[in-house]
């Protein structure tokens, strides 16, 4: 696989970009290409001193598009940015992937625009991983979209189950929908015509499950729209970090702590390494015709490693040739495409939505 980084996106860039990739690559047999500024980019590697692996090449990109920027614009009018580059390299067959730890609307906004919907998928979907005792929950859409159907749901869970099991591995993934009850009628109509939508389908539906039921690993797969998953990702991310500082700073008081800490110590590393989302890389933007792999803002190297990889495997799985198809299956849950839209075969509108949707 031929992987576009950005080098340029996220709070440590290029530096802790550079070096994830540059790690990524001595150990594997991927090709990957650094966007961004190059001089910025050999400085880094010079001084981090492993060498530049022969799998590593550059593409040019000066331009940065900072997290403050309207994504839209920004892409519009930074030609030479390095997510809109990176993300022109699989455009142009040149990549199989991109990854970005910068700004989330531009990579966003870059996939739509510069990749393109993949037809029938009205509004792509981005997927978080909550991280359970029993294994990653994918929760999706977590932001790329505020308002949703029950038809884009219904895509959402399709992809996410697509995702679920041909990256992550696991077989037929249980769906679920999240809500406020568990009985179908629960809910509000968005909610109940998507309950009666997925299980009209040959899905895994567990039916739906509720907030007190991410924990649990109920569902493998849970579907809401990017509104709600937004706001449920970051209370679950900011819920979990608080729990370890607590534990960290409760344990540090008194005058035994430090033998407490170090009998504590091997419960501790297993408990960091069944909650280590870092393993899962980032969130998939699945809907778009190609790769893109949205990472942490405050990615290290090591995470960056991670993102490549899943970049890697989600392009060897072909995850956008298999929502093409299923979408193909399943003409009555697709949405017109843009030729019939002009022929005047279909009247659904396929407008962007989310960042960038004014462009």
């Amino acid at each position: 696989m031929r992987i576009a980084v950005d080098a340029m996106g996220g709070d440590f860039a290029p530096r802790e970009i550079v070096r994830g990739a540059i790690n990524y690559a001595a150990a594997n047999a991927d090709e990957v290409i650094l966007v961004g500024d190059v001089p910025r980019i050999e400085s880094e590697i010079a001084e981090y001193g492993h060498g530049r692996p022969a799998s590593v090449s550059f593409a040019d990109a000066p331009e940065v598009i900072g997290m403050g920027e309207s994504p839209a614009s920004a892409i519009r009018s930074k030609r030479r940015s390095s997510i809109r580059v990176s993300t022109d390299l699989v455009r142009d067959g040149l990549a199989d992937a991109v990854v970005s730890a910068g700004s989330t609307g531009a990579t966003m906004a870059a996939a739509v625009f510069r990749l393109g919907r993949i037809e029938g998928i009205e509004r792509p979907a981005l997927g978080a991983h909550l991280v359970t005792a029993t294994g990653p929950i994918m929760l999706l859409d977590v932001g790329a979209n505020v308002d949703s159907d029950a038809t884009n749901l219904v895509h959402f869970a399709v992809m996410g189950s697509i995702y679920a099991e041909h990256v992550l591995k696991v077989p037929r993934p249980r769906i679920g929908l999240l809500n406020i009850g568990e009985e179908d009628e629960k809910g509000d109509a968005l909610s109940r015509e998507a309950n009666v939508l997925m299980r009209g389908l040959d899905l895994n539906f567990v039916g739906n499950v509720e907030g007190n039921d991410l924990i649990s690993h109920v569902a493998d797969v849970v579907v809401c729209d990017g509104f709600v998953g937004n706001v449920v990702i970051k209370f679950f991310e900011g819920l979990t970090g608080y729990i370890f500082r607590s534990i960290r700073t409760d344990l540090q008081q008194g005058p035994v702590a430090p033998l407490a800490l170090l009998a504590l110590k091997p419960g501790f590393d297993r408990l960091r390494h069944r909650f280590d989302y870092e393993r899962y890389g980032g969130a998939p933007l699945l809907g778009v015709q190609g790769v893109s792999i949205v990472t942490h803002g405050r990615a290290k190297a090591r995470m960056m490693e991670h993102a490549i990889r899943v970049a890697s495997e989600a392009s060897e799985a072909r995850i956008p040739d298999l929502i093409a198809e299923w979408s193909r299956r399943h003409p009555a849950l697709s949405r017109p495409t843009h030729a019939e839209i002009v022929a005047g075969e279909g009247t659904t509108p396929l407008a962007p939505t989310g960042p960038g949707a004014e462009a």
